[in-house]
């Protein structure tokens, strides 16, 4: 090129996209360098003008959008022999996402686990392609859900994701941005589409946030997170209708990949969707020429990159060196950071400056509906049958019923053997016979129950008893003759405890972060908050959870997506009594000889100073007396049911369809949390029971509490009487049962002493029942905030070192796409997600997980260090309880002794009255650092613990306004939160450690964590372990960079 002459930069491109802002931002800091001419062809050329027309350039940048002429282009291309920005033949891959994903597989760059489904016509029959309820099958490969269903053309946009019917079923279709929604749930849909060809593939759990990636050349990339379209479908738009989005650091093995698709599609301006799951990432989408919208500094970066591209391949006499002061001013404006906040501070109760670092909450689950169980013996070929198909044919192994096949499979056979009239009192039938059509008619109702199945809210379980041998052939083999079978049903969240759980959620977003008001919604967008939910395995444990995420979070629409999305399943930190079962039979045994000796003769022996610290502390005192009166009007409630239930069955009798009680679909009421008005009107019971469940639900309990044969009471039942009455107050008000709201003042005095003493009778016994239930929570807890203290002293000595020496971490070429990367080591212990039960098996590579950042060069917030991490436990009332209970009796144990409790005297007592940990009862704990303290000084960190009751007014309660209005929703409103330490008290982070380790589980027990290789970051600390999910802000309102 001779010297002054300018190189010609061709822009071949249709004028809509040569006039958008990214375009032009970038062409006129090309321009202003002084080293380029741009001619820009127009559609009139491009559409219409042979090649041999075309202006000469020595650059071109020319890439295909709607009505363009590629064939055309790549003509001009061969004549030209310019320099290709993008080259043109590759483009025609990315219409085909089968080639795309081949290519990038070609190159070895990680892609979801897929298979195609190639159909000739629309509906072919494939004799490769299966469909069952909860997977499709490709050659052989199977696909759990839930998984992705793509078109293979890459202009259609429907992409669908199918859900599995533990988590409710239904569908999501993903598009093309329409106003301010990008997707929308279908709960009805279940079947896959057959109309055209698809690609199935693995859906991976990013935890809401989908990541762009932007390479300007193979050395370039730039990345930006957005909320994902799979949570809620509402589109984030900040005051200028744009997409909220923002910019992320990428990993050491994210820019290889970003190089590799870079030079795999020969594309040098190249945009692809990076999915980030259990700390990977994987390649799911390829767009061709893609710019970043709204980012100054991008644009500079971008026109930076591209002048040296063209003088590498036209000029490479001239220095590429970027000039100290770049030839364009433009000052970028800076952006508000969206909420009104008093610095990133805290003025603390003790006067001095304060900040957040952490928030730790297990929550109890929501408003359920009674927890039921039915079990008979059955001999029925047609029921023992069904157990052979679906444990393998093996006479002695017991099965599981829970999938929708299963179950139905049971049903049909149920309905054929469940006699269509009841002997009368006449016949001759055995008692034991009209006992056995009576269960079997009990079971036929719950499998009916709710409009079709799911694992969620019903379980069979079939056990053999008794087997003889036959003779097949020259063969002798088994075959069972009697099963045992259980049937678990009820316990499902209702209306009201979804409600509970969204309102609480919300209650948090605008409490729990002190100073930040609506900016946790703020925090969580930017990658400042970390934010991990948890759940155990109990279907109303994790439909709590989420919901209190849509409430926390201000999402939209249905629970199943959200559950999918944010939840993990922790069954081994959250389920299960079985490493405390022997001393819970111990604590009950006692208890029952307390109620029954007589309470106060124990209690009048015990300390009046701590009435806390004696035997069965909180029992009444005349409890034996109110036994008799319990089980009278247990008897009173039953047979008005009884009545109740008659009339339905007269009514069924008169009919031959299943369908005289209005039809009830329990997934859809999950999306609920009004009452169903229709059903209320109709004087039917509230939620999916019909008169003869609920008839069998006091039925079992008048059965169980006293048995008249053996004049014995089983105090176990006290619990179960309680929760069906506050369940019928609440729920059934309108059935008007005389006697229920006697019943439950009798019911509540006795279960309020029971419920507590059954995790132990006096505080020594809680404390070691406690600690078994609650000690890999204990220890996962205790990794949480040692963690937040860690990377907290990462963050301040790197600050320090950034003062006094600008030049330390200048490791950073300005100009390449070598981003600092803020990795650190995983915390968490194994966990299994949604994506398939194969979960249980992976190794334990899958917790290496990469700590996600914001990008702080690109990101127009103010605060871009400050950094909160929240942890969310939902789980049972056996977890709430224990976790309680170590936490107010940690300093009885003997290694421990002369130590103060960690909760003060004043909370104890409180505590003892509290009786009730009710639904969405919570515990918090929060930890702060004082900045103005040195980094070694104990007192840097201080820990403030707060717990709430939950729900747990009376449905009798009428003075309180508030109550009575909720009630008319069948709801209860959910108690603040009490302070569990006195004003002023300071509880450091050292001091909690050392009263709470000898009841958790040690660190070194869960799975060790590693650092990927080729981790180069800031923090080298081998002590600090972690996990962040990136997650998003789902807030319709907030500020922030636009897409």
């Amino acid at each position: 090129m001779a010297k002054g002459k300018k190189i010609i930069v061709g822009v071949c491109v249709m004028e809509k996209k040569v006039f958008s802002a990214p375009m032009g931002q970038i062409l006129e800091r090309l321009q202003a360098f002084g080293e380029f001419e741009i001619i820009y062809f127009g559609d009139r050329v491009i559409l219409d003008e042979p090649i041999d027309r075309w202006p000469i350039c020595d650059c071109l940048i020319a890439f295909h959008s709607s009505g363009y002429p590629l064939e055309k282009a790549e003509a001009y291309a061969k004549l030209r022999k310019p320099f290709l920005v993008n080259e043109l033949e590759p483009q025609h891959l990315l219409h085909d996402r089968r080639k795309v994903y081949e290519c990038l597989e070609m190159y070895g760059i990680p892609v979801p686990r897929y298979a195609f489904v190639n159909r000739d016509k629309p509906y072919q029959d494939l004799e490769y392609f299966v469909e069952e309820e909860d997977f499709v099958e490709v050659h052989g490969q199977r696909f759990w859900k839930p998984f992705v269903e793509k078109p293979v053309h890459g202009d259609d946009h429907r992409i669908m994701i199918y859900y599995p019917s533990s988590a409710g079923g239904g569908m999501k279709e993903l598009f093309r941005k329409v106003g301010n929604r990008s997707s929308e749930f279908h709960p009805e849909v279940r079947r896959v589409r057959r109309e055209g060809s698809y690609i199935y593939e693995e859906f991976m759990p990013t935890g809401g946030t989908d990541v762009k990636v932007y390479t300007v050349g193979p050395e370039y990339a730039h990345a930006e997170a957005r909320k994902s379209p799979v949570v809620d479908g509402v589109v984030m738009r900040n005051p200028d209708g744009k997409e909220v989005r923002y910019p992320v650091l990428l990993t050491p093995n994210e820019k290889q990949m970003a190089r590799e698709v870079c030079i795999a599609f020969r594309q040098g301006v190249c945009g692809f969707d990076l999915l980030r799951c259990e700390g990977r990432s994987y390649v799911c989408d390829v767009n061709g020429w893609s710019f970043v919208k709204n980012s100054y500094k991008y644009y500079d970066d971008a026109a930076c990159v591209l002048r040296k591209m063209f003088l590498d391949a036209k000029a490479p006499h001239l220095s590429t060196a970027i000039p100290p002061i770049l030839p364009w001013k433009v000052n970028e404006p800076a952006q508000p950071e969206g909420l009104t906040r008093q610095g990133s501070g805290i003025i603390g109760s003790f006067g001095q400056a304060e900040e957040l670092h952490c928030v730790i909450a297990i929550i109890r689950h929501g408003d359920r509906t009674p927890k039921q169980k039915v079990k008979l013996k059955v001999t029925e070929e047609k029921l023992l049958n069904i157990m052979l198909k679906y444990n393998g044919g093996r006479p002695r192994s017991e099965t599981k019923l829970k999938t929708a096949v299963q179950l139905q499979d049971l049903l049909d056979a149920t309905r054929i053997l469940v006699p269509r009239t009841r002997p009368g009192p006449g016949s001759d039938s055995e008692a034991e016979d009209i006992e056995h059509a009576e269960k079997l008619r009990q079971v036929k109702a719950v499998l009916e129950e709710g409009g079709h199945f799911s694992g969620i809210y019903r379980k069979v379980q079939l056990k053999p008893l008794k087997w003889v041998k036959v003779v097949k052939g020259d063969v002798e083999e088994e075959h069972p003759i009697e099963a045992l079978m259980v049937l678990k049903y009820g316990g499902v969240l209702t209306h009201a405890g979804r409600k509970q759980a969204e309102e609480l959620g919300r209650y948090f977003r605008n409490n729990m972060y002190p100073g930040e008001g609506t900016g946790l919604l703020r925090l969580h967008s930017t990658y400042r908050h970390d934010l991990k939910i948890y759940s155990s395995d109990e279907g109303r444990v994790q439909m709590s959870a989420a919901a209190f995420a849509k409430g926390l979070l201000d999402l939209e629409g249905q629970l199943t997506p959200i559950l999918v999305s944010l939840v993990s399943k922790d069954s081994s930190m959250l389920d299960g009594l079985d490493n405390a079962s022997i001393e819970m039979e111990e604590a009950k045994a006692r208890l029952n000889e307390l109620i029954t000796a007589g309470v106060k003769a124990v209690q009048d022996n015990g300390s009046l100073k701590k009435p806390w610290m004696v035997d069965g502390a909180g029992l009444p005192l005349n409890a034996s007396d109110l036994l008799p009166t319990l089980v009278k009007l247990t008897k009173k409630v039953t047979e008005q049911v009884r009545l109740l239930a008659k009339d339905e069955d007269e009514k069924l009798a008169e009919t031959t369809s299943y369908d005289v009680i209005p039809p009830y679909d329990q997934a859809r009421a999950l999306g609920k949390t009004h009452i169903d008005v229709d059903r209320i009107a109709a004087g039917l019971p509230c939620g999916s029971e019909g008169f003869l469940l609920m008839y069998a639900r006091w039925r079992k309990l008048e059965r169980d509490l006293y048995n008249e044969r053996k004049d014995r009471y089983d105090i176990t039942q006290i619990p179960d009487v309680y929760d069906s009455c506050k369940y019928d107050l609440l729920h059934n008000a309108h059935l008007n049962i005389d006697g229920l709201d006697e019943l439950f003042k009798v019911a509540k005095l006795l279960a309020d002493g029971v419920i507590p003493n059954e995790y132990g009778i006096n505080p020594k016994q809680k404390l070691k029942i406690g600690s078994k239930i609650a000690r890999r929570l204990l220890g996962k807890i205790l990794i949480d905030l040692r963690n937040t203290r860690e990377e907290a002293i990462n963050v301040a000595e790197l600050k320090s070192l950034s003062q006094s020496s600008t030049t330390s971490i200048k490791n950073v070429k300005e100009h390449s796409d070598h981003q600092p990367l803020t990795l650190i080591k995983n915390e968490e212990s194994r966990r299994t997600s949604f994506t398939s039960e194969k979960s249980m098996d992976q190794d334990e590579d899958d917790d290496k997980e990469i700590k996600y950042r914001l990008d702080p060069k690109y990101a127009n917030v103010r605060t871009p260090e400050r950094h909160v991490r929240t942890r969310l436990y939902f789980t049972s009332e056996s977890h709430i309880h224990s976790l309680m209970n170590v936490l107010r009796y940690c300093n009885l144990d003997e290694s421990l002794q002369g130590e103060a409790s960690l909760i003060c005297d004043n909370a104890l007592e409180r505590l003892l009255r509290t009786k009730e940990l009710d639904y969405m009862s919570y515990i918090v704990l929060r930890m702060f650092e004082n900045t103005e303290v040195n980094l070694e000084d104990p007192k840097r960190y201080r820990l403030e613990m707060t717990f709430s009751r939950g729900a747990d007014l009376s449905p009798l309660e009428k003075s309180d306004v508030e109550a009575a209005s909720l009630h008319q929703e069948h709801t209860l409103p959910i108690m603040g939160p009490e302070r569990l330490q006195e004003i002023g008290a300071y509880l450091t982070l050292d001091k909690m450690e050392e009263m709470v380790r000898p009841f958790a589980m040690p660190a070194e027990d869960f799975p060790p964590p590693t650092i990927p290789q080729g981790f180069s970051g800031y923090f080298k600390s081998a002590g600090v372990l972690e996990r962040l999910v990136n997650l998003w802000p789902f807030h319709k309102h907030a500020n922030g960079n636009a897409k």
